[in-house]
């Protein structure tokens, strides 16, 4: 999830380079055997001006891959390098993973402003970068990438997707890394509030598509809200057909107005979203959906209220904090638990 966010700012930053004339090189994770903090597709982009954005790692290998960056600018060349952490039988660089893992990144020249992958991202489409990985690192250094690096998107990119994450595969004799890019999931916020903005900018930051709706105009001004939040003006009955909920989707009703909450829950449950939070104190929503039970059946299985996770908060910024940490555990399909509890690792694609 955090993939698509991370992409986006690495492209616009590789835009803004472009821009001004500025040569940088892209760092992208293209495998992880064993635990590693990130997984594949995790990028970063190094400029001439030594400005980055982007990680691939806890921070732990960044220094080294900028120091490499530096270099394939120099030089116009690709590396590839290998990192582990722990592991002795291994040929890489102990630079201290932390996650008894090894992991590969491809570091290569950029080349061009990445239009077409910006505007797929913006047009929040599903698409796929595939990278010829030998055919980068033999790379004269001239900038030409066609042979190098393909976007595909639409119809033709089914059959790259696959399992749908980014990995590294063998095709035709030659090694492809396979970056598979799918927009994030929508979480949407009802209610443009105070603390709807803390919860806003929690979900932009761990990789959710954020929405936030009310009926109410003088609080959806956007400067309320992260770059990139999609703010809708809407009131209850309209909301089906202002914003897009699927299945895959999160809501939290959040307005404090209870016949508002009550209007907006009662749409939400028409629609397919997986999780419908509500804030407020349990008799609340219990009142809410006594109102909902007596004009029918009621899906409560969707439905978590008081919202979020019992870590014991104060104020909204750790209110915000526990309902994402709720909507991840959801979204995973994990028991929400102390990670000391847990057996398997930590660091999974499923994580």
């Amino acid at each position: 999830m955090k993939q698509w966010l991370e992409t986006r700012q690495v492209l616009d930053a590789i835009g803004a380079l472009s821009r001004e004339g500025k040569r940088a090189a892209l760092a992208t994770v293209i495998r992880v055997r064993g635990s590693a903090y990130r997984h594949e597709g995790a990028k970063l982009v190094v400029g001439e001006d030594e400005a980055i954005t982007g990680n691939v790692s806890g921070g732990c290998l960044e220094e080294d891959v900028r120091e490499v960056a530096r270099r394939v600018i120099a030089s116009g060349v690709a590396e590839r390098r290998s990192y582990c952490g722990g592991a002795n039988e291994v040929a890489a660089w102990d630079l201290g993973v932390g996650c008894e893992g090894e992991v590969e990144i491809l570091i290569e020249p950029v080349a061009g402003d990445h239009a077409e992958e910006r505007g797929l991202v913006a047009a929040e489409e599903a698409f796929v970068i595939v990278t010829d990985v030998g055919a980068a690192l033999a790379e004269a250094g001239d900038g030409t990438r066609a042979a190098v690096r393909r976007v595909i998107h639409g119809a033709a990119a089914a059959d790259w997707v696959g399992v749908g994450a980014s990995r590294l595969e063998t095709r035709g004799g030659r090694e492809l890394f396979i970056d598979v890019l799918v927009p994030p999931p929508r979480l949407l916020i009802v209610s443009a509030g105070d603390d709807a903005r803390h919860l806003a900018r929690l979900a932009d930051a761990v990789g959710f598509r954020v929405v936030v709706a009310d009926r109410r105009p003088g609080l959806l001004a956007p400067e309320r809200f992260p770059p990139g939040t999609r703010i809708v003006e809407t009131d209850a009955a309209r909301l089906g057909e202002r914003v897009v909920l699927d299945p895959e989707s999160f809501a939290v009703v959040m307005t404090h107005h209870f016949a508002d909450d009550t209007d907006y829950l009662r749409a939400l449950l028409q629609s397919p979203v997986r999780y419908l939070g509500v804030l407020g104190p349990r008799q609340r929503t219990d009142r809410i959906l006594g109102l909902l039970r007596s004009e029918g059946p009621v899906d409560e299985s969707r439905i978590f209220g008081p919202v979020g996770l019992d870590i014991g908060t104060d104020g909204a910024e750790q209110v915000a904090l526990a309902v994402v940490a709720e909507v991840l555990a959801v979204r995973s399909g994990r028991r929400p638990r102390s990670l000391r509890e847990r057996s398997a690792p930590i660091h999974t694609s499923g994580g």
